[in-house]
Formats: structure tokens, sequence, C-alpha cells
């Protein structure tokens, strides 16, 4: 069973199998989004992507960041990430006839807790390179 079901851009069907969500600033206890914290908690989502999914290629959507203040404070501009934080297993025919399917790990930021399914997925998610980044596996 999927979760959901995403045309890339490339026009290849993928299906999201696994999915994982997080406060993108959960446990934050003090200081304030800023590019420094930022850089750290997405390196964190891609080692914990690649952490929990050693067997799978991990491909990180580089997130969008928003200035919603102009003043700087002691670490310098406020820079904000999407709230939600994610991981997800996708998977989709295989590259290689032979094999029985392919396979992708993907972490990302997004806006809201949904499950991105459709056309309501956001851009930067239905612009991955499948073919250059998935693998091909056998059951």
């Amino acid at each position: 069973m999927s979760l959901g079901h995403l045309v890339l851009s490339s026009g290849r069907s993928i299906r999201l199998v696994e999915l994982r969500m997080s406060s993108t600033y959960g446990g934050m206890l003090e200081g304030y989004p800023c590019k420094r914290i930022n850089d750290l908690r997405v390196g964190r989502l891609q080692r914990q992507a690649e952490r929990d999914f050693s067997a799978t290629p991990v491909h990180l959507v580089p997130p969008a960041r928003e200035y919603p203040d102009e003043t700087a404070g002691s670490f310098g501009p406020v820079e904000v990430l999407p709230p939600v934080a994610c991981i997800g297993v996708f998977d989709s025919a295989a590259l290689d006839p032979a094999m029985d399917g392919s396979a992708l790990v993907v972490a990302w930021f997004q806006s809201a807790p949904d499950v991105p399914s459709g056309e309501d997925a956001d851009l930067a998610l239905r612009s991955i390179r499948w073919e250059e980044l998935a693998q091909d596996y056998e059951w």
C-alpha cells in the first residue's frame, strides 16, 4: 500500500511508501532560527535519513529559506525554514528492466504536515531527478 503517489516533472510515476515527519524547530529552547542553526538542522535531517536507510540512496531537497526580519541579532539575521521536516521512502518501476523496482529516500522540508501527493506536492519534490539518484532493487 502506498501513502501517496506523485508524477515527477520527468513524467515518472513514484509511490510514497514510508513517511516520517517532525517539527523543524521542535526542541529549540533558546536563540532564534538563523543560518547557522538552519544549516545544522538541514545536515542533521540528511544524516538521519542516511543512518536510518543506509541501504538506499538519500537525496536532500534544498529547503526554501525566508528572511522575515531585517534586523540582525547576535547570531545574524533571522532565517526561517518551512516548519515540517520530512523523510520519505519512494519507489518506482526499475531503471533496469531485469530488476524489480527502484527506490530513493528523500529528505525535505514543507509548510504543513500533509502527505505529499499528486499535483499538490511541492515543485521541488516533483523535480527530483529519479533516473540519476534512485537505485534498483530485487525482491
